[in-house]
């Protein structure tokens, strides 16, 4: 494993020197005579190794005084793998923050949501990235906001605020002491954008000032208008690790697909997003070395969460190599990985979303599945415009759906009893699901729930919560295919062939998945 890769100072130097790209994103390289910090694929000439050093984080990088290599764009890199790949407080803390929890309810709100406090997790955080939460968010905000000093024509005033940067004289200090560059230099550094960007953000209406409301129990003062970003669509490159077989990842999403919610349109993936200050559309097309993505936003201050979870969705940040190197150690799976390396787990933009979606699936069709789900997001689900495909809404929060009657629900008692349970704990919070959550904590607590059983809280926990090593031995799919291989067919014997893949085994669930015919197993055409 890599992780603390950055402490051994050899095998750092020697990927530097290799600009291996695998690498990118596992740690940061700061050039002492320079006082630049680049990620290990930098295509300059590598300094001498007396003149590097090395950190865990961009973030860590900025606090030593460390400006962004202006050539390779460390800030853009691929997230590391750890954060998806652990469970402990450092990799919750993580995912938090790249979800702007520290952005929106301060380090308070990121302590509360993990069961620490402020000092355990600056402590904890410090101790292993170098840097701690607030430090971690503006490397975060300064990355959006060059995103949208580069890819937009809003007004500097417009991007600081839709970066979460508190006011315009903070935003200009992180970008040049970050950067190097103005955001004026910034932007004038970038080649003519598109047609279609430009002619988007052309069409952008004006923003508009909110009333920033007084606090209760505050002496009331004149309202001071505080600026709201306007809609805007753009059009971004996500990075990954390669290999990336986009077959099942897309064809996965794509043949699941709610109608309403979901669709395949014009080879992309598009879906609508329910995001903390508005909504959004995404569309995601894979591309050789890239993830083509067009994002349209009610609210641009909801861009880095957007961002952060289609990547998550489309398990970006994994390391393929690592995986595929660790499955390939079982001679039965070794031709499925030679065949088609690089396969991810399709996850999910919203964790609730998905385990009331497994719960409709349960022991019906895919397209029996989609029926049911079609039907609560026509009569639950908030209306949303989509003129350039047939979106019309965003799922059912659980609140809403924890106001459905039972009797107009088309499945049998006991499913009912399950999924309004469900929906009730959701709705609550008894029961949270989310990128924070501790993954075996989470599965007792679903276990718990009448009409959980281990198929059921696995996949859950396999694509909502982002579990790495979620198994699921009783899948008839996967019991098939291993009977097909020679691998034990039963569950306790797979479970115990299967220790050797951990902790990779929802990946080997792909490649089992994938000697199928079943659509999700192929892109659509």
């Amino acid at each position: 494993m890599l992780n603390g890769m950055y402490t051994d100072r050899e095998r750092c130097v020697r990927a530097v020197r290799s600009k291996d790209a695998r690498f990118d994103g596992w740690f940061f390289t700061a050039v002492l005579t320079t006082g630049i910090y680049c990620r290990p694929s930098c295509p300059v000439v590598a300094p001498k190794p007396e003149n590097m050093v090395f950190h865990a984080s961009a973030a860590a990088c900025q606090q030593a005084g460390f400006r962004a290599c202006k050539r390779c764009r460390p800030d853009t890199s691929p997230g590391s793998p750890e954060w998806n790949r652990r469970a402990d407080l450092v990799a919750r803390a993580m995912r938090l923050i790249a979800d702007g929890v520290v952005d929106r309810e301060g380090v308070p709100g990121l302590a509360g949501r993990l069961g620490y406090s402020t000092r355990q997790v600056e402590r904890q955080l410090l101790a292993e990235l170098g840097a701690g939460p607030l430090a971690l968010a503006r490397a975060q905000r300064a990355q959006t906001a060059r995103l949208l000093v580069e890819s937009t024509q809003l007004s500097m005033a417009d991007v600081a605020f839709a970066a979460g940067f508190a006011s315009v004289r903070t935003f200009n200090d992180t970008v040049r002491e970050v950067f190097a560059l103005s955001p004026t230099e910034l932007r004038a550094r970038v080649p003519k954008r598109n047609d279609a960007t430009a002619a988007a953000l052309r069409a952008l209406p004006p923003r508009t000032p909110t009333p920033r409301t007084q606090p209760p129990g505050t002496t009331a003062t004149p309202a001071v208008p505080t600026p709201t970003p306007a809609p805007a669509t753009l059009h971004l490159r996500l990075p990954f690790r390669a290999p990336l077989n986009p077959d099942n990842l897309f064809g996965h999403l794509a043949a699941t697909a709610v109608p309403g919610v979901e669709e395949w349109r014009d080879g992309a993936y598009r879906r609508t997003l329910r995001l903390p200050y508005g909504h959004g559309i995404v569309g995601l097309a894979p591309r050789p070395d890239h993830i083509a993505c067009r994002l349209t936003l009610s609210d641009l201050r909801d861009l880095t969460v957007a961002i952060s979870r289609c990547r998550r969705m489309l398990d970006l940040d994994a390391d393929p190599v690592a995986v595929d190197d660790q499955l390939r150690t079982d001679p039965l799976l070794a031709p499925l990985v030679d065949k088609a390396p690089g396969r991810r787990v399709p996850r999910t933009v919203d964790e609730a979303e998905f385990a009331v979606r497994a719960v409709l699936g349960q022991q019906v069709s895919t397209a029996a599945a989609r029926t049911h789900a079609a039907r609560l997001v026509a009569a639950h689900g908030d209306a949303v415009d989509d003129p350039e495909g047939g979106l019309t809404h965003l799922f059912p929060t659980p609140e809403a759906l924890a106001a459905v009657d039972p009797e107009s629900l088309a499945m049998p008692r006991t499913r009912r009893t399950t999924f309004t349970t469900l929906v009730e704990q959701l709705a609550d919070g008894r029961l949270h699901l989310g990128v924070e959550s501790d993954w075996a904590q989470a599965r007792a607590r679903l276990l718990a729930l009448p009409g959980f059983g281990p198929w059921t809280v696995d996949v859950i926990a396999m694509r909502a919560l982002g579990d790495p090593d979620a198994f699921l031995p009783t899948d008839l799919g996967v019991r098939r295919a291993a009977r097909e291989l020679g691998l034990p067919s039963t569950p306790a014997a797979l479970t115990a062939r299967a220790a050797a893949w951990r902790p990779w085994r929802a990946y080997a669930v792909q490649y089992l998945w994938a000697t199928d015919s079943h659509p999700i197993n192929f892109l659509p055409a």
